[in-house]
């Protein structure tokens, strides 16, 4: 087995090397509405496995069903494809915060990420992933559309990993999902091949085919495609082929669930089983649950909560910039003004970054405070320029993250605080004490964010 690191690394904040984790600045999370694949977290619980033999790879569909099967790449290809617009995140987004008020209790990659300097963890990104439904893949194996139980009694789907991890005592990682879910077509669950899966065109591809239909007759062309079919057929489909997924994220096929916490969307898929149960694995069974502030390790009983799938609704607060509007400082220069703040007043302050919810729930709104949470302003959302944001509506994607931004007032110095509502009237809980558990995950509190005005070279 083998580690393989991203060739753009360096655009990201190695938190450990093996298993390989790493987030991008925060300045980059919104650069744009699709994360660019450079840019997108990297969350492993073990060492990135490659796999070699594209031709020879395969996932096997078996357990509680009547004809188990065997699918090739080519198999799942031949399948309708699907361009599926969502935003991952870890469960433990911002754990960083909920262990500052009391510490939580992680595994040693996660102890290394938290003690990184300067960073806060904040696993989530959104990308276009393209591939087949696997409501479309278990039809194959006879299972119909919106099934609950199959003939067998199988009632959930089990996604299990080529890669290998220390939790599962050297076994693969697996997780899983229900069958009602995984055969719902409107939940959108794909068996992914692509990621940001735009067809990519070099100069010289461009050049080859325009000499090759411009100056060349028919016959001279059919000639010299005969001649040189395999070599040119590879060339061409290598520069204009969309992209597939990287060994970072899972080549060369993942599973991804919308609207549920990471841990569910396998990476490197091996196997797809079909049981009476729910996954019996370590990350379905003895991580990645929510249990209250009351329960530590000397109380916790692990079977009374169930495994976490929706994540609830959150935002993060990416950007914030201060402007001066009307600037007057009372007959001084504008750079000795700076070095009093007490000098200056109508300051502004562009407030902007993300929100989201889970299982396909829109942004209703935003609201941004600038005195603490005593006072609120909403702020606009949108999620591709040009074309309104409606919660829900079929022109939105309801799997994506929601921009929001709004220029407000401030005093000089403050604390902004926001909070995120979605359709089903959800909203962040307001302290992080409020929620904090023994795991660390799901710390979906205000964000908040100091502003101190000082000194600027304006």
């Amino acid at each position: 087995m083998e580690i393989e690191l991203s060739c753009n690394s360096y655009a990201f904040e190695s938190l450990t090397v093996e298993p390989f984790n790493a987030e991008p600045p925060r300045s980059a999370l919104i650069s744009s509405y699709v994360t660019p694949v450079d840019f997108f977290y990297k969350r492993n619980h073990g060492p990135i496995p490659i796999v070699d033999d594209i031709e020879s790879y395969y996932v096997s569909i078996c357990g509680l069903i009547e004809n188990s099967k065997d699918l090739f790449m080519r198999d799942i290809r031949m399948l309708r494809k699907y361009n599926i617009t969502a935003t991952l995140q870890c469960a433990g987004n911002r754990r960083t915060a909920m262990s500052n008020v009391r510490t939580a209790t992680v595994a040693q990659e996660e102890k290394m990420i938290m003690l990184s300097p300067g960073l806060t963890s904040y696993e989530m990104q959104h990308a276009v992933w393209s591939g087949a439904k696997l409501a479309d893949v278990l039809e194959l194996v006879g299972i119909p559309n919106l099934t609950s139980v199959t003939r067998s009694g199988g009632k959930h789907v089990e996604f299990v990993s080529i890669d290998k991890c220390k939790e599962e005592n050297g076994g693969p990682y697996k997780a899983s999902i229900p069958l009602s879910q995984a055969t719902n077509p409107e939940a959108d669950v794909l068996l992914a091949y692509e990621m940001n899966g735009e067809a990519q065109y070099s100069v010289v591809a461009l050049f080859l085919v325009v000499w090759a239909t411009s100056c060349l007759n028919p016959v001279e062309l059919t000639s010299w495609l005969t001649l040189n079919s395999n070599a040119y057929s590879k060339f061409f489909l290598s520069i204009i082929m969309p992209k597939p997924l990287n060994r970072d994220h899972g080549y060369p096929l993942r599973v991804v669930v919308p609207g549920v916490i990471g841990a569910r969307s396998v990476k490197w898929l091996d196997t797809i089983n079909i049981l009476a149960e729910e996954c019996q694995g370590f990350f379905m069974q003895k991580d990645y649950k929510m249990f209250p502030p009351s329960v530590n390790w000397d109380n916790i009983n692990w079977k009374s909560r169930r495994p976490l799938m929706d994540f609830p609704v959150q935002h993060n607060t990416e950007t914030c910039w201060l402007t001066v509007r009307n600037l007057l400082t009372r007959g001084r220069e504008c750079d000795e003004a700076w070095k009093d703040p007490q000098l200056l007043y109508n300051l502004q302050a562009k407030v902007s970054g993300y929100a989201v919810s889970g299982g396909g729930r829109g942004i209703e709104r935003v609201d941004i405070s600038v005195d603490g949470g005593k006072n609120w302003v909403e702020a606009s959302r949108y999620q591709k320029t040009g074309i309104p944001y409606i919660a829900d509506h079929m022109s939105s994607d309801k799997w994506a993250w929601v921009f929001f931004e709004v220029i407000i007032d401030i005093p000089h110095s403050t604390q902004i605080v926001a909070k995120a509502v979605d359709t089903a009237a959800n909203v962040q809980p307001e302290s992080v004490e409020t929620i904090w558990n023994l795991r660390g995950v799901l710390n979906t509190s205000w964000h908040r964010v100091q502003v101190r005005v000082g000194h600027s070279n304006m």
